[in-house]
């Protein structure tokens, strides 16, 4: 268990381990149920599992070597925990600092230092539309670069394109038999009502199966005519990704198709023969793996063809050549992980001590109105009409709200909403729970919507612009010493967690950590700034200036942590709404 990211409850575990000679990094923290208990509660029971003594009488101990610090202001033994109230004063400052002077971070940047991830997602096949059920694997990977990236981790973010498969033969072979006129540009539509109609016919005449098994051969033997049309197949596709992409604010350090690793194949095959692990099942090459109670790993079909599971093991073993990762995360479906439990078995298999740090990052399905899509039978919602549907919503939703904004400002800020609630309505729940898509639930400025968000961090880009703030720097060193209410204490009390849901969102691959503290760092900051509505002693814009000042600066830290906060999800932060 890793010490917290936060400095005052990261002090409250250091002093109770040093205080009892145990481990700091074994004690649990965390908060008391209730407010009037304290901050942090840090539980005894590990030490008392070492020492061979009961909990309670260890927390006396703690309690009774206590004296103030400059972080922990006081102590008290509840039962098996010690709880500790932080120094508010302290606490403050050090949310102004981090939050709002310059070049700081509320996130320490060297947890990754020296270290690489390597992270698969999105890897679309081509020659079909990014549909949206794509959109999973692409967010999900790209919330854990933008998090892994900020830890301070060296982030390779891998696009792995399907475009190495017998349907390529198939729709080379369609291509064949029903080609496009040649006065119109080919486009990834006209691929795919070509794959759609192959596979229609096919199951009227089976012999087209045939067929395309016989021109991705050809494919593989590196016929001019098949790598022709493959290419212009592959470079029309990722045009169309690539615009997809930018929409979503998304880049990756490598592209590479399962095609660049088919020189990698013999070798492969070889090493694998040479160790002894393969064998022949109906006349299809595998890597047995019944000790294990699971399918074996096929390699190379009847007819010579080989599969995307030779391919993913070179793929893997290439990676750790290029980059020597650390981790290598693979964001996909969990309807592959029996995929990834051969995978990873095989390598193990190989002798490659680093198969271990090789993760499968498993997600549930994505529906819209309660159905899935299907490809093949050619049912399939776009990723980019959904996206240019949610665009086209929120522009009026924002122009009702803002008749005088510019036009520009408006497409700008309805783009940022609109993808951004699509974006947010697949990070706010757990990965491995299956998303059903309602436009009313993504699109809504209440609940939990990443508009519910992005409205807090609009609402204290208001606040400060009427307080006159152009330079948050100038507040970094608010005096807090007006800062005396419960309901402000508690809103700087989320903002020192921030660290720890980044730290918790990374470790767990779980973006929803990062999702959930948003919500709930909304729900606060709603709390105290509503309190004003009813007490005119409690408006951030008082005018007593002394609490204005200060009130500002936690409105201000609020509003960059908020900014990070979407940011890491892949969200834009707009400033009106």
């Amino acid at each position: 268990m890793p010490l917290p990211q936060s400095l005052f409850a990261r002090a409250a575990a250091v002093f109770v381990g040093e205080t009892l000679g145990v481990d700091p990094a074994e004690l649990p923290v965390s908060t008391p149920p209730r407010a009037e208990m304290g901050d942090y509660a840090v539980g005894c029971f590990p030490a008392a599992r070492a020492l061979g003594q009961p909990p309670p009488a260890l927390a006396a101990r703690v309690l009774g070597a206590f004296r103030p610090t400059p972080l922990l202001a006081e102590a008290r033994a509840a039962g098996p925990f010690v709880n500790f109230r932080a120094d508010r004063a302290a606490l403050y400052r050090h949310v102004f600092r981090t939050s709002l002077s310059e070049g700081a971070s509320p996130v320490a940047t060297a947890i990754g230092a020296g270290k690489t991830v390597c992270i698969d997602y999105s890897s679309p096949n081509i020659s079909k539309h990014l549909a949206y059920h794509h959109i999973r694997s692409t967010v999900i990977g790209h919330a854990l670069a933008n998090l892994h990236r900020t830890l301070g981790y060296r982030v390779v973010g891998i696009n792995h394109l399907g475009d190495w498969r017998t349907t390529h033969g198939q729709l080379i072979a369609a291509y064949k038999r029903w080609p496009p006129p040649p006065d119109q540009p080919l486009t990834i539509s006209a691929l795919n009502h070509l794959y759609v109609r192959f596979n229609q016919e096919m199951e009227a005449d089976p012999a087209l199966a045939e067929e395309g098994r016989a021109w991705f051969a050809r494919l593989e033997q590196g016929d001019p005519e098949a790598r022709a049309l493959w290419q212009r197949f592959r470079d029309v596709s990722w045009t169309e990704f690539d615009a997809v992409y930018g929409e979503l604010g998304i880049h990756f350090e490598e592209v590479k198709g399962e095609s660049e690793f088919e020189a990698d194949i013999p070798n492969v095959l070889g090493m694998l023969r040479d160790l002894g692990l393969t064998a022949v099942s109906e006349g299809a090459l595998v890597v047995p793996l019944d000790d294990l109670n699971i399918p074996p790993l096929l390699l190379r079909k009847q007819d010579g063809a080989t599969l995307y599971g030779t391919r993913d093991l070179a793929a893997a073993m290439y990676r750790m050549r290029a980059y020597d990762f650390d981790r290598s995360l693979y964001v996909v479906d969990r309807g592959q992980s029996l995929h990834f439990k051969q995978l990873f078995a095989v390598l193990e298999r190989m002798g490659l001590d680093w198969a271990c740090r090789c993760v499968h990052v498993p997600f549930g399905l994505v529906r819209i109105g309660g159905k899935k899509t299907r490809s093949r039978a050619g049912s399939i919602v776009l990723l980019k009409d959904v996206l240019r549907e949610a665009a086209d919503r929120s522009r009026e939703r924002v122009r009702e709200e803002n008749p005088d904004m510019s036009e520009a400002t408006l497409e700008r800020t309805a783009r940022a909403v609109g993808i951004g609630a699509v974006v947010f309505a697949n990070l706010v729940s757990q990965r491995d729970k299956d998303v059903d898509f309602e436009w009313e639930d993504v699109l809504s400025t209440k609940g939990d919507s990443g508009p519910y968000v992005q409205y807090a961090h609009a609402r204290c880009s208001s606040v400060l612009a009427r307080g006159g703030i152009t330079a948050v720097g100038d507040l970094a060193e608010a005096d807090p010493t007006p800062l005396t209410g419960d309901l402000e204490w508690a809103l700087a009390r989320a903002l020192s967690d921030f660290p720890d849901s980044v730290v918790k969102a990374a470790d767990s691959y779980e973006p929803h950590f990062v999702s959930r503290y948003l919500l709930d760092l909304c729900a606060v900051y709603s709390r105290w700034y509503t309190a004003g509505n009813t007490d005119a002693s409690l408006r951030v814009l008082t005018d007593d200036p002394a609490a204005r000042h200060a009130r500002l600066a936690l409105l201000a830290a609020t509003r960059r942590v908020l900014s990070d906060g979407l940011a890491l999800l892949g969200l834009d932060a707009p400033d009106a709404m």
